[in-house]
C-alpha cells in the first residue's frame, strides 16, 4: 500500500490519542468537519501546506503523518538504491545489455514495500547494517590519521626500529669496531629493544582496550558527549536547582573515563548553569508554545542574546515535544569543534574541523550577526536542515590590543515545508569522507567514492 493511502489513518490515529474531536480538528485547520472526516478514511489526498497545518494541529511531526514508522524503511531502501553504480543509471542500458547492472525504479519503492514487505524489511536491515559498517570505517579512518596517542605510539615505535636498524648496520658494516665501542653500540641495541617492546605493548595494549563501541568515545570530548548522551542532553539536577553542586553531579559517572572528560564536563555544566539563570526552562518552554522551534522569535520575545537562545535549545531533553530532534555546533575561532550533539542525518567530524562550507564558519566572519540557512548534506541519500548560526565573544570589556575570543555556534534542525526558507546550500561532513568531487572547498582527497546525483 501507498504511504499517500496510510496518512488519513495516521491523522484519525493521532487525533484520537490526543482525545481530539474531529470538529475541533476541523475548525483548528479551518475546514469542515465532513471534509476531515474523508481525509481520516483516505477518501482525500492531502496536499503538502494542508498537512503541515493538520500537524501543527496535532502537536507532531509532519514526517510522522506522511510516512509514520514506515519513514526508516523507506529511507533505507532509497539508500540501498543510491549505492548502485552511477553506469546503472540509464533504463535503455539495462534494456541493450543483460549483464548490465540493475536500476532501482524509484518510483515504483511504495508498490514494492505493499507487494513484499518481507523482502522490503529484509533489504532496508542489510542497507542499515552496511551504513553502520561504513561510519565504523569512516571512525577507523579518521582515529587512525587524528588519534594523539596512536599517531605518538606509531612514531615511538618508527623512532625505535629506526635506531636499531641504523646501530645493527654500523656493526655488521665495520668489523673492525674496537670492543669500548661494540660494547656501547651493543648497549644501544639492549635499550632500543626494550623500548621497541615497551611501545609496541602499549599500542597493543590500547587498541585492545577498544571495542567497537569504545571508538566514538576515546577522547575527552567523545567521553563528555557520552555522558550527555546518556542523560539525553538534558542535566535534570541543575535545571531544577542551578545551585546544586556540580562536583556531585559529575563524581561516579562511568562514561567520563579521564580527568580531562571530568574537566570538559564540568566547564559545560558552568555554562549552562549561567544559561539557566539567564532563560529558565519555564520561560523557555512558554517561548516555544508561543513561536515554535524559531530561535530569532524566541530571543527577540524574551530580550536574551541568540546564542543563549541555541545553547538552551540543545540542552532540551531529546524527543522534547517542541523540538525532538536537533543539533548543535560550536567551534572556536580556529575552527576547532569544541562542542557537538548530533543531529540524525548530519553527521559531524569526531577530529579537526568539518565542512569549509558550514554556515557556522561564516559566523565567525561576521561576528554577533545571526545568520539562517537552509543546507543539504551529502551522503547516499541527501539530507535537507535548517541551521541557525551565530559567533559570540567569550569575554567582554577586553582592553585595547586583546585578543578578541569567539565561539560560534550553530544550530542543526531537520528541514521541513514549515521551515524551509530558500534555496539549499549544498554541504558535506569532512573532506576526508565528503563523496562531492565537484567542491571548490575541497581541501583533501575523499576516501570515499562518489554518489549518484540523480536520485532522490
Amino acid at each position: 500500500m501507498a504511504r499517500a493511502a496510510l496518512t488519513g489513518t495516521r491523522i484519525r490515529e493521532r487525533r484520537m490519542a490526543l482525545g481530539m474531536k474531529q470538529a475541533d480538528l476541523a475548525q483548528r485547520i479551518g475546514m469542515s468537519a465532513a471534509y476531515v472526516n474523508l481525509i481520516e478514511h483516505n477518501r482525500r489526498r492531502v496536499a503538502d501546506p494542508l498537512l503541515v497545518q493538520i500537524a501543527e494541529a496535532l502537536e507532531v511531526e509532519t514526517l510522522a503523518l506522511a510516512e509514520g514508522a514506515e519513514g526508516a524503511l523507506f529511507d533505507n531502501l532509497r539508500e540501498a538504491a543510491a549505492s548502485l553504480p552511477t553506469e546503472a543509471a540509464s533504463p535503455a542500458r539495462a534494456v541493450s545489455s543483460p549483464l548490465a547492472a540493475p536500476v532501482a525504479e524509484l518510483d515504483r519503492i511504495e508498490e514494492f514495500v505493499g507487494r513484499f514487505p518481507g523482502w522490503a524489511a529484509l533489504l532496508s536491515d542489510r542497507q542499515r547494517q552496511i551504513t553502520g559498517l561504513n561510519r565504523l570505517v569512516e571512525q577507523l579512518s579518521e582515529r587512525l590519521s587524528e588519534d594523539p596517542f596512536l599517531i605518538d605510539g606509531l612514531h615511538e615505535v618508527i623512532s625505535a626500529v629506526t635506531s636499531l636498524r641504523s646501530t645493527a648496520a654500523i656493526l655488521t658494516d665495520e668489523p673492525q669496531i674496537e670492543p669500548e665501542w661494540q660494547a656501547r653500540f651493543l648497549q644501544t641495541i639492549s635499550g632500543e629493544s626494550l623500548r621497541l617492546s615497551g611501545a609496541a605493548e602499549a599500542l597493543v595494549g590500547y587498541l585492545d582496550s577498544q571495542s567497537g563501541a569504545d571508538l566514538a568515545q576515546s577522547g575527552p570530548f567523545e567521553q563528555m558527549e557520552a555522558w550527555l548522551r546518556e542523560r539525553d542532553w538534558h542535566v535534570a539536577e541543575l535545571e531544577a536547582d542551578p545551585a546544586a553542586g556540580i562536583d556531585a553531579i559529575v563524581t561516579g559517572a562511568r562514561s567520563l573515563a579521564s580527568e580531562a572528560a571530568r574537566a570538559l564536563v564540568r566547564n559545560w555544566l558552568g555554562l549552562m548553569r549561567e544559561d539557566i539563570r539567564a532563560l529558565p526552562m519555564a520561560a523557555l518552554e512558554a517561548a516555544l508554545a508561543r513561536h515554535g522551534l524559531a530561535p530569532g522569535a524566541i530571543a527577540t520575545d524574551l530580550g536574551v542574546p541568540a546564542g543563549l537562545v541555541l545553547r538552551r535549545l540543545a540542552q532540551l531533553p531529546a524527543g522534547h515535544v517542541h523540538a525532538p530532534e536537533l543539533g548543535l555546533v560550536i567551534c572556536d575561532a580556529s575552527g576547532a569543534i569544541i562542542f557537538r550533539r548530533p543531529c540524525t542525518g548530519f553527521a559531524l567530524p569526531r577530529y579537526g574541523a568539518g565542512c569549509g562550507l558550514w554556515p557556522i564558519y561564516e559566523a565567525l566572519r561576521q561576528p554577533m550577526q545571526p545568520l539562517r540557512h537552509d543546507v543539504e548534506i551529502a551522503g547516499r541519500v541527501s539530507q535537507s536542515f535548517a541551521t541557525y548560526s551565530i559567533a559570540v565573544p567569550q569575554a567582554a570589556g577586553q582592553g585595547f590590543g586583546q585578543p578578541l575570543v569567539l565561539h560560534s555556534h550553530m544550530l542543526i534542525v531537520p528541514l521541513s515545508p514549515a521551515l524551509a526558507s530558500g534555496p539549499r546550500r549544498p554541504i558535506g561532513v569532512t573532506c576526508r569522507i565528503c563523496p562531492r568531487t565537484a567542491c571548490t572547498a575541497r581541501r583533501e582527497p575523499s576516501i570515499l567514492g562518489t554518489v549518484r546525483s540523480d536520485l532522490g
